[in-house]
């Protein structure tokens, strides 16, 4: 069966400057090998008969462009992914975090929400949740709307349930949400607790103090001149003995930051931060 040819590295070059220059995206410092194998995915599934008529319609079609933005930056994520994360969350972290008269979580690159409704759970058994904010932030509208209403496929709740009992959860997890037909809809008292909004980690600058940002499978996806912004962006954004939560694949050890950071434990990427940068003494 003939196959529509691979978009080229030059050809991607040249949609990374369109990106840039024409709508204001700047995709630079990502990883080059997974943005081509979304830019291809889009190809493929888009039915272009060549580059240049992607490139056309990128150009000129706005709806177009937010699809394509959409498909090249949703992150696959479920509620309590990775239990043994949360059950270390909820046994070792959180107490701590019950120290502070008011509590500011950061959750970038949060997608549809499943991660900052996670963390919310865990600080509604701690009955923590009534002095928190959880800051959930993406680069994509269309995913943060999605969060926003907190409603996901019934199906996915036997799944969820499973990661939550895993996670060490003491409820029924149906507690937690509303079912009708299809789908299920988290409880109001959760969403009251998160404000999602639109945040570049590429771009943007960091806009409050966290006592814990989680970004988790996020920087897989950059390269490493764009992790070191990133995780400068972090310590900016954290307090003293602040908590920094990464994906089981990612690290701070190789970054200009490593230094001021301890790992908390061999078994999770959660690195506490030691001291202030020589900029904010």
């Amino acid at each position: 069966m003939w196959q529509l040819p691979a978009i080229e590295d030059a050809e991607l070059e040249t949609l990374i400057n369109d990106l840039l220059e024409v709508h204001g995206y700047d995709f630079r410092n990502y990883s080059r090998a997974s943005l081509k194998r979304q830019v291809n995915r889009l190809f493929t599934k888009d039915k272009f008969p060549s580059f240049a008529e992607m490139r056309y319609r990128l150009r000129i079609d706005e709806t177009y462009l937010k699809r394509f933005v959409e498909g090249i930056t949703v992150n696959v994520t479920e509620m309590f992914r990775d239990a043994d994360f949360y059950h270390f969350l909820r046994k070792q972290i959180i107490p701590t975090l019950g120290t502070y008269p008011f509590i500011r979580i950061w959750v970038a690159g949060c997608s549809t929400g499943e991660e900052a409704y996670s963390i919310a759970i865990l600080l509604k058994e701690a009955n923590l949740l009534h002095k928190t904010l959880i800051y959930a932030t993406d680069l994509n509208p269309a995913v943060l709307e999605e969060a926003k209403q907190g409603i996901f496929n019934l199906k996915s709740m036997k799944l969820y349930s499973e990661n939550y009992i895993l996670a060490g959860g003491v409820e029924d997890f149906s507690h937690y949400y509303t079912a009708n037909y299809h789908h299920a809809k988290l409880n109001k008292e959760l969403s009251e607790r998160i404000i999602f909004s639109q945040h570049n980690l590429v771009s943007d600058g960091s806009f409050n103090e966290f006592q814990l940002i989680s970004c988790r499978n996020v920087l897989i996806y950059f390269n490493s001149y764009l992790q070191n912004r990133v995780f400068n962006l972090f310590d900016d954004s954290l307090v003293r003995l602040g908590y920094l939560a990464l994906g089981t694949k990612e690290t701070i050890l190789f970054s200009s930051m490593a230094g001021r950071y301890q790992q908390v434990a061999t078994e999770v990427k959660i690195w506490r931060k030691q001291q202030e940068s020589a900029d904010s003494l």
